[in-house]
């Protein structure tokens, strides 16, 4: 699924850290020329790892991704310091289908999916920058609907008239059609009922273990994302507050009063939780 990308379109390789795929390198992104979103965010996947952007809706992460895929020009906004590193090679100058091309993607936050069109076609507008023959996507495409079989039993509907679930599981499949050496995940448990939820996380997990995609996943749910990644990111206001394993970030006091609900005492309620702001000792 993941043959190793050679195309350098966007110009010479830079040297860096052998073991991670991407490294997002100390970078500001300004939307219309004004507005500064994000603040000096560095953040490093390794190769064949899961990494997950944690926060509060409105703290960067989906930027974060954008800025990544290159899909910020489309909403005004740019990459104004820094540089992101993409195997080997400074990508923030490319084009989106390009970055596909070389093997990293987005599945938006979403879905998005094309609903006047069935889940099948959905899946083959994913593999529109290849160039390896009809046999060769149509292996894929049986890959996919091995990962997820709902999508085959549903693959005659029009995906407008499947569920939350089944257009999440097609948007990464179609994601899975461009043979991806590594995918972003923007807010992949949005609006889904806990089964299913952990159903698309064990899958992710599945794919990231055999078929050896690295993973950057945006998410506001803290618990199932630190269930599954290996790093974590914690980003507020554009700026990267706290990093490490998902051990370290589970077992940390802050991170379990603010981001997981529980505390020394145990889980707490909303109305225990006001004061959040001004206890935490990043803001300090």
């Amino acid at each position: 699924m993941n043959a190793p990308v050679t195309a350098q379109p966007g110009g010479e390789p830079i040297k860096g850290d052998v073991d991670a795929i991407l490294t997002v390198n100390n970078i500001e992104v300004i939307y219309n020329h004004v507005i500064l979103v994000l603040k000096g965010i560095s953040i490093n996947v390794p190769r064949g790892g899961i990494v997950a952007i944690l926060g509060a809706n409105g703290a960067g992460k989906t930027t974060t991704l954008k800025a990544i895929s290159n899909l910020l020009r489309a909403e005004r906004g740019e990459v104004t310091k820094g540089n992101i590193v993409f195997n080997g090679q400074e990508v923030q100058s490319l084009s989106p289908n390009d970055l596909v091309r070389l093997g990293c993607i987005q599945v938006m936050e979403g879905r998005h999916c094309f609903g006047h069109l069935t889940i099948e076609e959905n899946l083959m507008t994913g593999a529109y920058t290849r160039r390896d023959g009809r046999g060769a996507v149509s292996a894929d495409l049986d890959l996919v609907y091995d990962y997820f079989p709902r999508l085959k039993e549903r693959r005659r509907s029009q995906a407008g008239y499947t569920s939350g679930g089944e257009q999440q599981m097609c948007a990464i499949g179609r994601a899975l059609m461009s043979r991806p050496t590594m995918i972003l995940l923007d807010e992949p448990s949005m609006g889904l009922a806990p089964q299913l939820v952990e159903e698309i996380f064990q899958i992710v997990a599945d794919l990231n273990a055999k078929e050896g995609v690295s993973i950057l996943l945006a998410e506001q749910n803290t618990n199932v994302a630190l269930k599954y990644a290996t790093y974590g990111y914690i980003l507020e206001s554009g700026r990267v507050v706290m990093d490490g394993s998902a051990v370290e970030l589970r077992e940390n006091e802050d991170v379990k009063e603010f981001y997981l609900g529980v505390g020394g005492e145990g889980r707490k309620s909303f109305r225990d939780v006001k004061h959040y702001k001004r206890r935490k000792r990043w803001l300090t």
